[in-house]
């Protein structure tokens, strides 16, 4: 780093565990740009603060987590059109002083699934475990790729609803109470989504779903990449289900920031490689 470095960097709490700098650095150094990225733990009553501090300090982008995606809208000067019908701002960009949200998380997520996968998204049906942001952005990315239904099933069935009545704009929504699921549910399923934590390290050994449920003809997508191989995304492969993991989804809305704040084409395959890396390590 020197005078002329440009900054990045994520802004959430906690932020101790994220692979963003990693990652990010690793794509700068091999680019060879003159941009360096840090994680800065950020409580609630400072982020008014902290976004101000954006401009002040001249920082080219932020990345935002878990719990600002929602409250640092507030305090931009611009939000995409695809953040604003999410709900919630993932990436920050200060172009010339002006602050402009958007929100990479659902296309980061639909550009991983076909690059893995292949599937062709027209006419499918969802079913969505999970009703948080994650699932917000997956599902509006999803609706916008024209998939045929999109069942949210959730804890909480008031969540559930809420999500599914902001979606029917797009397409056929409806909401489900996670108990309530059954097989004849999954049997008119195409693709199964977990948007939740349940399976991710160290409570490797859940379900997010019974097992019993899943059959072959599904493509099985969790967005959990600690591990790996979930226990859900495990149990599919056995029964020969389709399979597909939650580090591509990382990767690409990583990607994606990285091209807003730099203008240039992140090189995927070394982002990959240090989180894998990274993960190897842990």
């Amino acid at each position: 780093m020197n005078n002329q470095t440009v900054m990045t960097g994520l802004f959430g709490n906690p932020v101790s565990q994220s692979m963003s700098p990693d990652m990010h650095n690793a794509a700068f150094k091999y680019l060879e740009l003159n941009y360096a990225y840090a994680a800065f733990a950020i409580s609630k009553e400072n982020l008014p603060e902290a976004v101000r501090g954006i401009r002040a300090l001249g920082f080219r982008g932020i990345n935002v987590t878990i719990p600002h995606k929602v409250e640092v809208m507030k305090y931009l000067d611009e939000i995409d059109d695809e953040a604003r019908e999410i709900g919630a701002v993932n990436t920050i960009v200060n172009q010339d002083g002006r602050l402009i949200g958007y929100n990479t998380d659902g296309q980061g997520f639909v550009l991983s699934l076909l690059e893995e996968t292949g599937v062709q998204l027209k006419g499918k049906r969802v079913l969505m475990i999970g009703a948080g942001g994650a699932a917000r952005a997956v599902a509006v990315s999803l609706a916008r790729h024209g998939v045929q239904q999109i069942v949210v099933a959730n804890r909480s069935q008031e969540k559930a609803e809420e999500l599914a009545a902001h979606l029917k704009k797009h397409t056929d929504a409806s909401a489900i109470q996670l108990n309530d699921l059954n097989a004849q549910q999954f049997a008119e399923t195409d693709l199964l989504i977990n948007t939740t934590s349940i399976g991710m390290y160290p409570e490797v050994d859940v379900l997010p779903i019974p097992g019993e449920y899943l059959h072959k003809g599904l493509l099985v997508s969790d967005l959990i990449y600690n591990p790996l191989e979930t226990k859900l995304l495990k149990e599919a492969k056995m029964i020969g289900a389709k399979t597909h993991n939650g580090m591509g989804m990382f990767i690409q809305q990583g990607a994606l920031a990285f091209a807003l704040w730099t203008q240039c084409d992140a090189p995927i395959d070394v982002m990959k490689e240090t989180v894998l890396k990274k993960l190897k390590s842990k």
